[in-house]
């Protein structure tokens, strides 16, 4: 005989009480107990939490593919050949492994060989973290929470090793790593959330065993060993919180230094899958300044005024906020002419040039088109031979090294030198930001959070234009694996509400609040609705378990997620 779920019997239960307003009821703990003495498992708050499975590079992430490695534990740990159990160790104990063709050989210290496996060989520990000998973070021995797994690669004799991780963790190593925690809890929090979107959004994997790698291929993450209370604060007291627009994740770009004005996204970077530049907008990735007060920097002379200068900005204690650089004409044809053909592989120099094609004497470097914040979208080098139109400011960088480093930003503008025969013999660039300029500016966060003592929601909903904060929106529907979602989050004030898109005029909903069996009313008058649950919610961390009701039918569903902050509510 199939069993029904503890929300199948509330929900039969639920169809003999009076039906109610819309809003929050209380299930009667009569209809509970009732389920409870039937045999069934009472309403849990089993959080289904999200895991990332993260790459680990060697030293100078210079691979992802390992010949052997040493693994060890910081307490007592286990081993597993998939999920079939091996050993368990003690933290006196270092676990040799290497591979021969796509057989795993494990060795202890003494050099016992322990199993001769085909793998993945996995590494657990609940009493501390686990690390990997000779491999460091920030300079610091590379330990990891979560589990390590050694998968076999396409390459006989080599494999991956993947730290597969609970995600708050894995922010808790994050975090610290891409912002300095000087600059404040606030600008935390939003570095957090900004991060928390990243790995949270849909991607392509960076390899079929992980979805993101430990380096600024996807985020810096260097494991427990670097983290810090106050990040780890941080990350805390946002558990759970994205940022969204119109129902989707936002893709929360950020940078170092904007240089006091951000960039709209389509002027910085093409379209992933058709490479067209500039690319379509993304709504809420618009050009924003620092000051209200600074115009739009798309014509020369405006950029030309803005970063010779200094006005007061949030990146104003960068020191990347202004830079200068400087060639003389050799200097400038031979930082050109070496990185012209590696950049043109890319698609965004015409006409294209050729290893070992010269491209004549460098006469003038000419700027055709600026974005808002005076970034440089297309460039022209001119020679004596042909002109070369450049895009993207990301080739425009590379293109423009300076003693074999990139430009800092492509907010740049240029002043030229020449001889009395008209040779260029000088080149001088003045430039302001370090990055791509789109979205959040670190340093900006920092003087924010520290100097005007913003909230983190203040800073996002600054450099993310007309966003919302809340929970990762979900759909509920009678599938097995959407019947029962349970999301947990951090709310300073305990106030929220609850999203609901109800396309399908369902009449309500069962849920579970902080161990507290509540039925949702749905108002069937309107698809759109905004249900205040604050009076359910504590300061702090929260847990709801969202039950879909079958007595509703098998043929329907309902999106919803929590809010947090409000797109207008600054």
């Amino acid at each position: 005989m199939k069993r029904l779920g503890i929300a199948a019997i509330v929900n039969i239960l639920l169809l003999a009480m009076p039906v109610q307003c819309s809003g929050v009821s209380e299930i009667p703990k009569t209809t509970l107990q009732i389920a409870k003495n039937a045999g069934f498992k009472a309403i849990s708050n089993q959080q289904g939490a999200k895991t990332v499975r993260v790459g680990i590079g060697t030293n100078n992430f210079a691979s992802y593919e390992w010949e052997n490695v040493q693994i060890y534990a910081t307490g007592e740990f286990e081993i597993y050949n998939n999920d079939k159990y091996i050993a368990t160790y003690d933290n006196d104990n270092i676990i040799n492994i290497s591979t021969v063709g796509k057989i795993f050989v494990l060795t202890d210290c003494e050099k016992n060989v322990i199993a001769k496996v085909s793998g993945p060989i996995i590494f657990k520990t609940d009493f501390g973290y686990l690390g990997i000998k000779d491999l460091k973070r920030a300079g610091k021995d590379a330990l990891y929470r979560g589990q390590l797994e050694l998968v076999s690669c396409i390459k006989e004799g080599k494999f991956h090793i993947v730290n597969s991780i609970n995600l708050e963790e894995y922010l808790k190593g994050v975090v610290p790593n891409e912002m300095p925690v000087s600059f404040g809890l606030e600008a935390l929090k939003a570095q957090s959330v900004a991060a928390r979107n990243y790995v949270l959004s849909p991607r392509v994997k960076a390899n079929p065993h992980y979805d993101v790698v430990d380096s600024v291929a996807s985020q810096v993450y260097f494991g427990a060993n670097t983290e810090r209370d106050l990040s780890n604060r941080a990350v805390e007291e946002t558990s759970g919180i994205v940022a969204l627009y119109n129902w989707d994740l936002i893709l929360a770009q950020y940078s170092s230094t904007a240089g006091g004005y951000t960039e709209s996204y389509e002027n910085a970077f093409s379209d992933p899958m058709t490479k067209q530049f500039p690319s379509n907008p993304k709504p809420y990735l618009k050009a924003v300044p620092d000051n209200n007060e600074f115009k739009l920097l798309n014509t020369e002379e405006a950029a030309q005024d803005f970063y010779k200068s200094k006005p007061k900005s949030y990146d104003i204690k960068s020191s990347y906020y202004r830079w200068e650089r400087e060639w003389n004409g050799q200097e400038i044809q031979d930082a050109v002419q070496s990185t012209i053909a590696t950049q043109s592989s890319t698609g965004f120099i015409k006409p294209a040039v050729q290893k070992n094609e010269t491209i004549g004497i460098i006469k003038e470097i000419k700027v055709k088109k600026r974005g808002n914040s005076g970034k440089i979208i297309e460039l022209e080098i001119v020679t004596d031979d042909k002109t070369y139109t450049v895009q993207k400011e990301l080739v425009i960088r590379r293109l423009l090294t300076n003693r074999g480093k990139a430009l800092p930003s492509a907010n740049v503008v240029f002043e030229h030198e020449y001889n009395e025969n008209g040779d260029l013999i000088y080149i001088k660039a003045y430039g302001g930001g370090y990055g791509h300029g789109v979205g959040m500016s670190q340093y900006g966060a920092g003087f924010m959070a520290t100097e005007l003592k913003k909230d983190f929601d203040e800073i996002l909903k600054h450099y993310y234009q007309n966003i919302t904060l809340g929970t990762e929106p979900i759909i509920l529907s009678s599938n097995s694996n959407q019947n029962k979602i349970t999301q947990n989050f951090y709310t300073k004030n305990g106030n929220a509400y609850l999203i609901v898109d109800n396309k399908y005029k369902m009449s309500y909903i069962d849920t579970c609040i902080n161990d507290n069996d509540k039925k949702i009313e749905l108002d069937t008058t309107g698809r759109y609705g905004k249900i205040n649950i604050s009076k359910y919610l504590n300061k702090g961390m929260n847990t709801i378990t969202f039950y879909y009701p079958i007595k509703q039918g098998s043929n329907k569903g309902i999106r919803l997620y929590i809010e947090l902050a409000e797109k207008n509510d600054n």
